[in-house]
């Protein structure tokens, strides 16, 4: 989470960005790749073993964050016990994940950017018209494709990779980012989403990441320590504690 990897991102967003906003026909080519004219369909769509990965890349990104979600759970329930996770560390996987694949992918972006995915297009026997990334004004109600949810979750990954060790970090980076990729590359061979769609979570993923760990870790005025986080989250959770306390009849 260093500044070239800032300045990648940042390169990164901007040459894909305009080339698939110059060129958005270039979406829908990348998409036809995993299409089968005769059947009208996405064929690996209906693969189960395809399914399972889709499912299984969920299953790991969150079981990555789940100890840090259940240690900020047990210390506002048990205030007076030490984290099971470094504070720091903690709020870092628990929030980006949050900010990252369910704030800014589901609860934002897919719910108002109404970019019908490709399954949706008439290109690709479906009812609507195709819109290239930055048009919100498709016919997509809700759920809709831009930008990938499952994408920005699988390269969240991230996340974990900054808090490796040093010299394993690199290692873990390149990891995060197949993962990332295999991921997203299933999501559109299932039609699910345009690569611009996974792009985009990939890259918002990342920002996200990367301004958090600055926060937290890096920068003077803002970083902080485990210790001080745990000392809040046990604030947070007194009254709670006292009053369960009162209510089993023992002293808090």
């Amino acid at each position: 989470m260093n500044r070239t990897g800032l300045y990648i991102a940042l390169a990164l967003s901007l040459v894909l960005g305009l080339l698939f906003g110059i060129f958005p026909e270039l979406d829908l080519k990348l998409a036809a790749l995993f299409f089968d004219p005769p059947s009208g369909s996405f064929p690996l769509k209906q693969s189960g073993l395809a399914a399972f990965a889709r499912d299984g890349a969920m299953w790991i990104a969150w079981a990555l964050v789940l100890p840090a979600l259940i240690a900020i759970v047990g210390k506002l329930l048990r205030p007076d016990r030490p984290m099971l996770v470094p504070g720091r560390a903690a709020v870092f996987l628990v929030v980006t994940m949050l900010l990252s694949a369910v704030v800014l992918s589901n609860l934002t972006f897919k719910s108002h950017w109404g970019r019908p995915r490709p399954v949706m297009v008439t290109e690709f026997n479906g009812p609507w018209q195709f819109v290239p990334w930055w048009d919100p004004r498709g016919v997509c109600g809700k759920n809709c494709s831009f930008f990938s949810g499952e994408g920005a979750t699988a390269f969240w990954t991230y996340a974990p990779a900054a808090l490796t060790p040093p010299q394993w970090r690199p290692l873990a980076y390149v990891a995060a980012t197949l993962f990332g990729v295999v991921t997203s590359g299933l999501r559109m061979a299932f039609g699910g989403h345009f690569f611009t769609d996974v792009a985009a979570s990939g890259l918002v993923s990342f920002f996200v990441i990367w301004l958090a760990y600055a926060l937290l870790y890096r920068w003077p005025k803002t970083r902080t320590s485990d210790a001080r986080i745990e000392a809040t989250l046990a604030r947070w959770g007194q009254p709670g504690y006292r009053l369960l306390q009162r209510l089993r009849g023992r002293a808090a």
